[in-house]
């Protein structure tokens, strides 16, 4: 089951720090994060990677983006 972090509407560094926070709280599983800026992205991707998490997927969503992360 994969769960939803919703940072649209936010600017850096929220989106990061909601991310963080929901990978302290879940050591695996997949995490789709909703941003809504390049930046946000970018930035949410690199964090994820830094934490040991995979980048399964990032999609166009609207006008914002889906960043699928999972760790077995």
């Amino acid at each position: 089951m994969s769960h939803i972090v919703d940072a649209r509407g936010l600017s850096c560094p929220q989106p990061v720090l909601m991310t963080l926070e929901k990978i302290k709280k879940q050591a695996r599983g997949q995490i789709e994060i909703l941003v809504d800026t390049d930046t946000s992205r970018e930035n949410v991707g690199r964090a994820a990677r830094s934490r040991g998490w995979r980048i399964r997927e990032t999609s166009e969503e609207g006008d914002g983006y889906r960043v699928a992360i999972e760790k077995d």
